[in-house]
């Protein structure tokens, strides 16, 4: 959790994908059958789910040697969650090596602490989209850093596509001085245009 008083976010969930060296396609079925806690129906998707506990992630697995790792909370997780990986499946006499880890996206959860004018948020910031009807937050594509935030009129905030912490800090400290600028920020004891508590949940 970052609070510096003006503002707060949180990591929720880090998304990296893993490339391996194999000498042949990996037989998912083996390890299907190996482990009966993972999830594999080639009919419905051509991936095999396996979850470690912990660190908690959850690991989609195709018989190419790609991997894509979601849940984990920090980047630093990874190399941890992926070692795990590899030693279950190498037990299924499967050769897999040489992981290459590469953090794709970090998603973070985080609040303004102020209420915002989404209306007139959409009129004056360059690249933000805007159809309450459609969707109750306005979306916004942040061009430095380049990250898409989900703004709602209660301040409460999603930022996406930033691939590292540093990165997403830089974002939320920009547009917490941003909506302040453009003069859309609702401080407490005046309101914003639009209601809404109607926030999407990210895993």
């Amino acid at each position: 959790m970052a609070d510096d008083e003006k503002f707060t976010y949180k990591i929720e969930n880090v998304v990296a994908t893993v490339t391996v060296d194999i000498e042949e396609k990996m037989d998912l079925n083996v390890i299907a059958r190996k482990y009966p806690d993972v999830e594999y129906n080639p009919e419905r998707f051509p991936g095999l789910v396996m979850r470690i506990v912990d660190p908690k992630a959850t690991i989609l697995v195709f018989s190419t040697g790609k991997m894509v790792v979601t849940g984990m909370r920090r980047a630093a997780e990874a190399p941890t969650v992926v070692d795990d990986v590899i030693k279950r499946i190498s037990k299924c006499k499967i050769k897999i090596s040489n992981p290459k880890i590469i953090i794709q996206n970090i998603v973070a959860s985080g609040d303004l602490k102020c209420s915002i004018d989404l209306n007139m948020a959409a009129v004056v910031m360059e690249y933000s989209m805007y159809e309450p009807e459609v969707f109750p937050g306005l979306i916004y594509r942040m061009q430095d850093p380049k990250t898409v935030f989900l703004i709602f009129s209660t301040g409460r905030i999603v930022c996406t596509g930033g691939k590292t912490k540093k990165i997403v800090a830089e974002a939320v400290e920009k547009l917490y001085h941003a909506v302040r600028e453009y003069d859309v920020a609702r401080e407490p004891g005046e309101e914003a245009n639009f209601e809404d508590e109607e926030e999407m949940t990210f895993l």
